[in-house]
């Protein structure tokens, strides 16, 4: 009675854990799928707003266009259109400039784009523990 009872406990525990085990993946595979539909509707998502944003983008971009011809009819109210014509743009060139010049600044600050401190400290770090393993 002893070894065929060990035997079936055994062949039960077996089982249990296989059992255990299908359920596992199961559960995991589950998962996962729900994680990719989660993902999928994200995306649309994602989609949908960038394309708005892209939209809202031209949308603003014709609007600045508008805005710019009405400037040039304003001015040409007092000047002749052929110098309003020439006066917006030749300002639209002077603000255009000093963004370039200010976004290059920016750009040399960063450089380069490497973390520096971060480097260092980890080189005096390494250095730190080469010394106390030679002592």
């Amino acid at each position: 009675m002893g070894p065929s009872t060990e035997r079936s406990g055994q062949e039960s525990v077996s089982e249990l854990v296989q059992l255990a085990s299908q359920q596992l993946t199961e559960l995991v595979r589950g998962e996962l799928r729900l994680a990719q539909a989660e993902m999928k509707e994200k995306g649309r998502h994602y989609g949908k707003g960038g394309g708005l944003f892209g939209g809202a983008g031209v949308i603003g971009f014709l609007m600045l266009q508008a805005l710019v011809t009405g400037v040039i009819a304003a001015l040409a109210v007092v000047l002749p259109v052929w110098a309003a014509g020439l006066i917006v743009p030749a300002a639209l060139a002077v603000i255009a400039a000093v963004l370039l010049k200010s976004g290059r600044k920016q750009f040399g600050r960063a450089a380069p784009p490497t973390p520096e401190q971060t480097v260092e400290n980890v080189k005096a770090d390494v250095a730190t523990i080469k010394e106390s393993a030679h002592r």
